[in-house]
């Protein structure tokens, strides 16, 4: 029998560092960590739909154990926050943070009738999604049918390097801004069809500003493909990227290309005009 070897740790200098060890990083004298701390922690329960204990939240953005027990403290005197004996889980009142952002912003606002016209028009799903923190920010999504294992809705986040809306995004991004994307970026295959390759993603991303237009075949998810154009205002800046996902089985690239791209590109036309 062959000997079973240990799985491969990746040291200090390979691995991400952990929310805690960013927020630690901050010399800025105006930085708040305490305040940082308190988004982390609401942030923890991200695509989580159970309950979580202290332990589980320290554990995922590595914050000690005493700092996010007067978080969630703090938060649930607040009213943001609710606890059952060790259990904790957000409240609707949270809510109003993410809808400050989206009842006043013009895109975000304008988006959902135009999201809805395309869906109807090809009966797949569509999304907007603006680039945040190197990754991805779904801002309003309309869903004629689940074609990703994990479900999406506003507020939903991935990978910019491996999604057509990341691509594009990540396309028009001024050139030092792109070079800090990618120090910061550790570029993972989620497929076995994932490029990870920082000059072979360069390259293609200097194809996606030249064509204007991004097409994603099975590097996010086996049996996904999608398509996305930019969203620019009226200066001309890409503010936000528009997309239709669909399943591999049935919509070949070319379809993605010769239908798809058509329908987006007129929608991200009527976005544009609405935007400052």
């Amino acid at each position: 029998m062959p000997k079973k070897t240990a799985p491969e740790i990746p040291s200090a200098d390979e691995r991400e560092p952990t929310i805690a060890e960013q927020i630690d990083a901050m010399t800025d004298p105006s930085f708040m960590t305490s305040l940082a701390r308190g988004l982390a922690v609401v942030r923890a329960f991200s695509d989580s739909r159970k309950p979580q204990t202290i332990a589980q939240i320290s554990t995922k953005t590595g914050i000690p154990r005493a700092a996010v027990r007067r978080c969630l403290y703090t938060l649930q005197q607040l009213g943001y926050v609710d606890a059952e004996l060790n259990n904790f889980s957000l409240r609707p009142k949270v809510l109003t943070l993410g809808y400050s952002y989206l009842s006043s912003t013009p895109l975000t606002v304008s988006a959902q009738p135009c999201l809805n016209a395309i869906s109807r028009e090809l009966n797949e799903s569509s999304s907007l999604a603006v680039l945040d923190e190197g990754e991805i920010l779904y801002v309003a999504r309309a869903a004629t049918s689940r074609v990703m294992s994990v479900a999406l809705n506003t507020g939903s986040r991935l990978p910019a390097y491996c999604t057509s809306l990341g691509r594009v995004m990540l396309a028009h991004l001024p050139p030092d801004q792109l070079d800090a994307y990618f120090e910061k970026t550790r570029l993972r295959p989620m497929t076995d069809r994932t490029v990870v390759d920082e000059a072979r993603l360069r390259e293609i991303l200097r194809g996606v500003r030249q064509a204007g237009y991004a097409v994603n075949d099975e590097e996010l998810e086996v049996g996904l493909r999608s398509i996305a154009v930019p969203v620019r205002g009226a200066s001309g800046q890409v503010l936000a990227a528009l997309n239709v996902g669909a399943q591999a089985a049935r919509v070949p690239v070319e379809k993605l290309e010769q239908e798809f791209l058509p329908v987006l590109l007129r929608g991200a036309q009527e976005l544009s005009v609405l935007l400052p």
